[in-house]
């Protein structure tokens, strides 16, 4: 009978990996749903990014109004936010409150690691190990595992020979860490080195920031949070909800107010009503620039009406001209790496106390006992920073050995790029869901109204797949995968992405094949994709019955 009681214990309905955004709504629709799950994350504590990106000046860069879930109005009206912008703390507070709230934490199980999940043919399940060696069964699994979760090992001569202080902002630690009065050196110049930089730069005896790439930025103009505004926005809530599913990007306010895309070419206005334009997305900050002219991914002509925008701008931020025109991007069009949004990122270099190293004229030689040598000089720092970014979209996902029908490894099946359909399924991996995974909108669309999408459709797959009265199974054809997997690169090579080294096209982890990694096509067109899907009767999804013999205590998972 333990034996029995054990092996119950051990087999759920859905077993969830990642207690993020995605992770937790996951658990929430499953709990609503009557289906029995547990959900495993290595951390300590729920939050995903926001559990391990605590460095300082860290915040979310889209306006908290939109990054916060809109499954419950009840949730929307009681969470007070003290920011527009809100930092670390207050988004990981947000979602241990959702996590309490929803009661979710009994099906919680943190501190641990899962190392394989195996499809099991003959049960129709699949079987999810951990780091211990304890095995977990489960007719559905869903992978919440991030997009930008994974982080990427430096590949820096010298690595792990630095005896003073070393970090990351990925994973920064959650004791105090005592920065004032260091000699600060950060490698990386993405948006968590434009968050950290102004706040070291504040208390450092020294900070030298080591640049491979300069990048494009706005200001955030983040402020604490006015109530007439909160009351606003509360009350309109539904329209804003609405607005953002019908946006390409699932954000839209500008300045405080919603405003959907434009729809006019950058080219069709006289420049002066661009410049206007770019002016006044430029004061409202944070990124609605991303929402301003469609052509602005697919011009050269029109992307470099922006571009120059913002160099001037940069320009103008910058006292030194030489230091200025170094922070200067002209190596790739802005919108083809992630758009940075910052509070007071290159204003920091006019102080005194701040030097900026161009790693294309003097790259890092080596990195030393006492610092990092450049150009035949070593300089002497007391911490290293870190913010060397992401193996994205795949990395966390690949870091599991998954095996799907006839022991085939995920990591073989994308050897030459990932291969999905809707971003969500891949063939010959039954029941096998990869939530914000390659070929969805994840991370050129706002993180959580994306997340509820593709979850909500989860549900939907697993509920048609258990119609009937059994524990199903669902996966795509072979052939709705490779034309999905076609039209992200069709759409793709429409636009300019192919012109920048970034992490979306994988160009920033060396052996990772080269292909675009999302769907640029936007979210909105998503939804439309998705519902005509479903409309005609989940066309490119196969629905199976579950294998027969399977034991009793197998077949339905208790809780």
């Amino acid at each position: 009978m333990q034996a029995i009681a054990q092996k119950q214990q051990d087999a759920f309905d859905v077993i969830i990996v990642g207690a993020g955004v995605a992770g937790l709504y996951m658990l929430h629709r499953a709990k609503q749903a009557g289906l029995s799950a547990r959900l495993f994350d290595a951390a300590d504590g729920i939050g995903g990014t926001w559990y391990w990106n605590r460095y300082p000046g860290a915040r979310v860069d889209i306006e908290s109004f939109e990054y916060s879930y809109s499954f419950s109005p009840e949730l929307e009206q009681e969470w007070h936010w003290t920011e527009r912008y809100a930092s670390q703390p207050e988004l990981l507070r947000y979602f241990e409150h959702v996590a309490q709230r929803f009661e979710l934490y009994p099906h919680i199980q943190l501190g641990t690691r899962i190392d394989s999940a195996v499809y099991d043919e003959a049960r129709g399940q699949w079987a999810i190990a951990t780091q211990t060696g304890q095995t977990y069964r489960a007719r559905f699994c869903v992978m919440a595992t991030g997009c930008l979760s994974a982080p990427k090992v430096p590949d820096i001569p010298g690595y792990g020979s630095f005896r003073g202080d070393c970090y990351f902002t990925s994973r920064w630690p959650h004791e105090p860490v005592e920065l004032a009065g260091k000699r600060i050196g950060v490698i990386g110049t993405g948006s968590s080195a434009i968050q950290f930089t102004p706040v070291a730069a504040q208390v450092a005896a020294h900070l030298t920031v080591f640049q491979r790439t300069p990048n494009y930025s706005i200001p955030l103009r983040n402020r604490p949070m006015d109530l007439d505004y909160e009351k606003r926005m509360k009350a309109g809530y539904e329209q804003l909800r609405r607005m953002q599913w019908r946006s390409p990007g699932g954000f839209v306010l500008v300045g405080g107010e919603p405003r959907l895309p434009l729809t006019t070419s950058a080219l069709a206005v006289s420049a002066e009503e661009r410049l206007s334009e770019f002016e006044a997305r430029w004061q409202a900050g944070g990124l609605c620039l991303y929402t301003c002219y469609p052509d602005l991914m697919t011009s050269k002509e029109a992307n470099e009406t922006l571009a120059e925008f913002v160099r001037a701008k940069i320009r103008e931020k910058v006292v030194n001209p030489a230091v200025a025109e170094k922070l200067t991007p002209r190596n790739h069009p802005i919108l083809t790496k992630r758009l940075c949004a910052d509070s007071g990122y290159f204003e920091t270099f006019n102080r005194d106390n701040v030097t900026l190293v161009d790693l294309q004229e003097t790259p890092i030689e080596t990195i030393t006992e006492r610092g990092i040598r450049v150009g035949g000089r070593e300089i002497e720092l007391d911490v290293i920073v870190f913010a060397t970014g992401f193996d994205a979209v795949t990395g966390a996902l690949l870091n599991i050995d998954i095996r799907g029908r006839r022991g085939q490894s995920l990591r073989a099946a994308w050897q030459d790029g990932p291969k999905t359909y809707l971003g969500l399924m891949s063939a010959d991996f039954p029941n096998l869901f990869n939530v914000a995974g390659p070929g969805s909108t994840a991370s050129l669309s706002s993180a959580i109204p994306c997340d509820e999408h593709q979850i909500d459709l989860v549900m939907r797959l697993i509920t048609r797949s258990r119609n009937g009265g059994g524990a199903g199974i669902v996966e795509p054809t072979h052939a709705a995968q490779d034309a999905w997997t076609e039209r992200i690169q069709a759409i793709a090579a429409k636009t300019l992405i192919h012109e920048s080294n970034s992490w979306y096209v994988g160009a920033n982890v060396p052996g990772k094949p080269r292909v675009v990694l999302l769907d640029l096509e936007g979210f909105s067109a998503y939804i439309d994709v998705c519902d005509g899907i479903i409309a005609r009767d989940y066309e490119g999804f196969v629905f199976e019955s579950a294998p027969a013999g399977v034991p009793a205590e197998d077949s339905v998972a208790l809780a």
